[in-house]
């Protein structure tokens, strides 16, 4: 009888994990629909299970197409502003922007609408990073339950870009499986402005 006892106390956990895989796996798959267009605000939330067009992969798969193939690493996550309340005679200091080594950072570009000026400013970077070869493989990310480099990655399929892939768990993932980090800087030609789409 205890022995009987001993092995339902010992099923347990593993039963409840098993349920626990299922509805994550259900939630995923049916749980956040694809934006009809970009994604046009709350940009910090749940995000879909894939992306049509494009490739989804890990931080893993992320670190391997970086050193076979030389994929290029575009970072979307916005850039930090100084805030409007700070007098202007205080002192601001951001942050570092830490993010995947060798990735490219392009601050802004994965909201639902860019503004000529930044949109020129990411199809400049792409080209410039690519060679100009539509066929040369690009990761976009950002953060984990982020819209942005869901948008960035649908941006480039638009434009033509072929081997699109999206990081979906973005920074997050990448720090998890505790791989290097760097400090990054905008690339070249980014326009300070208060408002990213001006």
């Amino acid at each position: 009888m205890q022995d009987n006892i001993r092995c339902r106390k010992a099923r347990r956990p593993v039963v409840t994990l098993w349920l626990v895989c299922i509805m994550s796996a259900n939630v995923a798959c049916t749980g956040i629909e694809q934006a009809a267009g970009y994604r046009m605000e709350l940009y910090d939330a749940p995000v879909p299970a894939r992306l049509d067009g494009a490739s989804k992969v890990n931080a893993v798969d992320v670190k391997q197409l970086q050193e076979s193939v030389g994929a290029v690493v575009i970072d979307v996550i916005p850039q930090q502003r100084r805030p409007q309340v700070l007098p202007e005679n205080q002192i601001w200091i951001p942050a570092k922007h830490l993010g995947i080594p060798g990735a490219i950072w392009l601050p802004d570009t994965g909201y639902g609408v860019l503004s000529k000026i930044t949109e020129t400013y990411f199809r400049h970077h792409l080209k410039l990073a690519t060679g100009g070869d539509r066929d040369h493989p690009v990761i976009f990310y950002c953060r984990k339950d982020c819209w942005m480099s869901w948008n960035a990655a649908k941006r480039a399929l638009s434009y033509g870009y072929t081997n699109v892939f999206w990081f979906d768990d973005g920074i997050d993932g990448w720090i998890l499986e505790d791989f290097e980090v760097q400090a990054l800087t905008p690339a070249e030609g980014r326009r300070q402005s208060a408002d990213p789409q001006e």
